[in-house]
C-alpha cells in the first residue's frame, strides 16, 4: 500500500512522516452560538483527504484521520470524566458504502464513551457544499434525534464551514433534553 499524502510505501494509509510532519493537529476551541466547537486541522490543510469522502477510498482516511484525533482525544478526555459519555454524529448516513461521520464516531468508543449511531439524522438531504449563506439559512436541516435522553454528549462532524448545522444539531438535540457538552470536528473552515 502506499501513503495517500505522499505515495510512498507504507502499511498504513497515512505513512509515519506524513502524520508528524504534514497532519500534526492543530487545535482550536471556536464558539458558536452557545457551543463550543474544538477542531483539529484548518480545512485548507487536508482539504484534499476530507474530500475523499466521496470515494470508495475516503473509508480509510476517515479511519486513519479518526485514529489520530479523535480516538486520542477521547481517551484523554475520558481519564478526567467520572460518568458515561454518549458520542452522536450529525447525520450519519451512508454514501459510497460507509457513513465517514459514523467512522468518526466509532473511533471514539471505550469503556466509559458509547457513540450512538445514526440518532440525529437530518430529514432535508439537500447539499450545502458550495453554497451561499443564504441558501444555508433558507434550508435548514430539519435534524430529527431517536436516541437517549437525559445523557451527556459529544457531538461530531466532520467539517464546519458556518457553524449552521451544528447550532441546528445542538438545538435539537437541546429540545430532546440532552446535554452537549461540546462538539468535535476534524477540520473548520473559519480559523
Amino acid at each position: 500500500m502506499r501513503c495517500y499524502s505522499c505515495a510512498k510505501l507504507s502499511l498504513s494509509t497515512l505513512c509515519k512522516a506524513c502524520q508528524k510532519n504534514l497532519f500534526t493537529p492543530n487545535i482550536q476551541t471556536l464558539q458558536v452560538g452557545t457551543l463550543d466547537v474544538i477542531s483539529f486541522y484548518r480545512y485548507d490543510n487536508i482539504a484534499s483527504l476530507l474530500h475523499s469522502k466521496h470515494k470508495p477510498e475516503g473509508y480509510r482516511i476517515y479511519k486513519a484521520l479518526a485514529k489520530m484525533t479523535l480516538k486520542p482525544f477521547m481517551q484523554e478526555f475520558i481519564e478526567n470524566d467520572e460518568g458515561m459519555v454518549y458520542v452522536v454524529g450529525v447525520d450519519e448516513v451512508v454514501k459510497n458504502g460507509y457513513a465517514h461521520v459514523a467512522l468518526l464516531t466509532h473511533a471514539m468508543k471505550s469503556r466509559k464513551s458509547q457513540p450512538l449511531h445514526a440518532t440525529l439524522l437530518a430529514k432535508n438531504r439537500v447539499s450545502y457544499s458550495g453554497k451561499p449563506l443564504a441558501f444555508r439559512l433558507e434550508n435548514p436541516r430539519a435534524f430529527h434525534y431517536s436516541g437517549k435522553r437525559d445523557i451527556d454528549v459529544i457531538l461530531v462532524d466532520d467539517i464546519m464551514t458556518t457553524g449552521l448545522t451544528l447550532q441546528e444539531a445542538h438545538q435539537t438535540l437541546v429540545k430532546k433534553g440532552v446535554n452537549v457538552l461540546f462538539a468535535l470536528v476534524l477540520a473548520n473552515v473559519a480559523s
